[in-house]
């Protein structure tokens, strides 16, 4: 019997799609809603929806159901805004994704030594390696999800790698974070707290979507210009890293990469700013061969003046759909990213629900137990990078130069007034080189990122401090970096 006190039920809603129109949603904090494809072919940014089954849209997510052919969907719960629209770009996106797959047929032709078409002759045989750039709110995570989930559900068995280096967005990890994954599967859309599909890293081993195994380097800032030259090293970390894994397996490089950039990458004041140096490192790291321009004219024009001479610009138009952004949402969103990822993704269903999955997982899979441990403060070695650990330019005596380089790691005391370290965020690292010799002052900035832990306590007077983790373990002698991040759970 209901009472007063209980969550009203919503009414489910159908919606009849005709083909080539799409359904817009977008959800306010603390709601979701459950969408069910009842007849017909239906997908939401390249994820097909199976028959019949019910999925869960939460925090905050804005998306689109997608159809071809046409369709039929229920939906239940009450979002913020839906509409249906007949105007869509989705037909210049798929023969983008026609031709960036014409490119990874050639070049698996070459691997295989196949015979080539007379038509082809003269057709390069590079696989697809795509830069998509573009301004604030012009869709471009979406677009690299789109073309990813196409070329895997191409059924040509490819894998290509999908690169993260918008530190801002955080890709798999938490947001401060540039990082690359082989995607095997469809990536789901379900939540902006796992924008790129859920990783091994911060679920439980039983998942599918732990095919996804991400490499990630810790920058620490949501902005590329607070220190553009780390930025850049871990950019070409990152390539260093793809062009070795390709150099062992020809095949999976014919599948080729797409690259994800941050809005900053297409805007700036002048010429010579660290974007056009950041832009540079990007093509050079990754061996782009195609910039993919979102909705932008005056970026495509620049993109086809630096560029256009030895790569292949092309521009494409920003959906309608494409949502605007404040910086609280922002903020709301890298809350959602840090608490998944130490609890797991939890999406409460719309009253009436309750078979309901998040891009295909069951509820309870996605369910996280983290540990809190205290240790001592000389069990983990902890740095800054660069600038944040520099004294103002005032503090300094009269004639003094600084001594400590953008780049420079400076050890941080947990007991020192200033060490900003309650509620940090630390990404913890892989252990170093075991060889001494081969020991460097920057080689923290080349060591990849295994995790991430928050510091809830300091006890000065015990030299004893508290960490979240999403798991039990040792911490003693291991190596972390803190950034300009910080997260208190709500």
């Amino acid at each position: 019997m209901s009472t007063s006190t209980d969550t009203p039920i919503s009414e489910p809603k159908r919606w009849d799609l005709e083909p080539e129109s799409e359904y817009r949603f977008e959800l306010d904090p603390g709601t979701s809603l459950a969408i069910k494809l009842v007849e017909g072919q239906a997908e939401v940014f390249g994820f097909e929806l199976a028959e019949a089954k019910v999925y869960l849209f939460g925090s905050e997510c804005k998306a689109a159901v997608y159809t071809w052919k046409g369709c039929a969907i229920q939906v239940t719960g009450v979002p913020s805004t839906e509409y249906v629209s007949n105007e869509t770009p989705m037909r210049i996106y798929a023969n983008l994704h026609i031709a960036l797959e014409q490119m990874r047929v050639r070049a698996l032709r070459q691997v295989r030594g196949s015979p080539v078409p007379s038509q082809e002759a003269n057709a390069r045989s590079d696989p697809p390696r795509v830069l998509v750039v573009g301004p604030e709110h012009s869709g471009k995570t979406t677009i690299c999800k789109i073309l990813t989930n196409y070329a895997v559900r191409a059924g040509q068995g490819w894998t290509p790698f999908l690169v993260n280096v918008d530190p801002g967005e955080g890709g798999w990890a938490a947001p401060g974070t540039v990082s690359v994954a082989p995607v095997k599967g469809p990536i789901p859309t379900a939540s902006s707290a796992n924008p790129l599909g859920t990783a091994a890293t911060n679920a439980p081993m039983s998942l599918a979507s732990n095919t996804l195994l991400p490499l990630a380097y810790w920058y620490g800032h949501p902005q590329t210009k607070r220190n553009p030259l780390l930025m850049d090293r871990m950019t070409r970390n990152l390539g260093e890293n793809m062009n070795d894994r390709f150099e062992l397996d020809p095949e999976g490089r014919a599948s080729g990469l797409i690259v994800d950039t941050p809005s900053s990458y297409a805007s700036g004041p002048s010429a010579n700013d660290h974007r056009h140096k950041l832009i540079n490192a990007c093509i050079d790291a990754f061996k782009i061969n195609v910039i993919v321009v979102v909705g932008h004219e005056k970026l495509n024009v620049e993109m086809q003046r630096s560029y256009g001479a030895n790569l292949m610009v092309v521009k494409i138009p920003k959906s309608g759909g494409v949502v605007e952004l404040d910086s609280s949402y922002r903020d709301r969103v890298t809350n959602y990213q840090l608490h998944a990822y130490f609890y797991g993704q939890v999406i409460k269903p719309p009253a009436g629900i309750t078979n309901g999955s998040l891009g295909g997982e069951s509820l309870t899979d996605l369910v996280l137990s983290p540990s809190s441990t205290v240790i001592n403060f000389n069990d983990i070695i902890i740095y800054r990078i660069g600038s944040d650990a520099m004294a103002p330019s005032d503090a300094l005596p009269v004639g003094a130069r600084r001594t400590v380089s953008e780049m420079q790691p400076v050890v941080v005391d947990p007991a020192s007034p200033g060490s900003r370290l309650l509620n940090a965020v630390l990404a913890l690292l892989s252990p170093q080189a075991s060889d001494e010799s081969e020991r460097y002052d920057e080689e923290v900035l080349d060591l990849t990122l295994v995790g991430f832990l928050i510091i809830t306590n300091i006890d000065i007077t015990t030299k004893k401090m508290t960490v979240l983790a999403p798991n039990r373990g040792s911490f003693t002698g291991r190596t972390a970096v803190v950034g300009s991040f910080e997260w208190q759970e709500q």
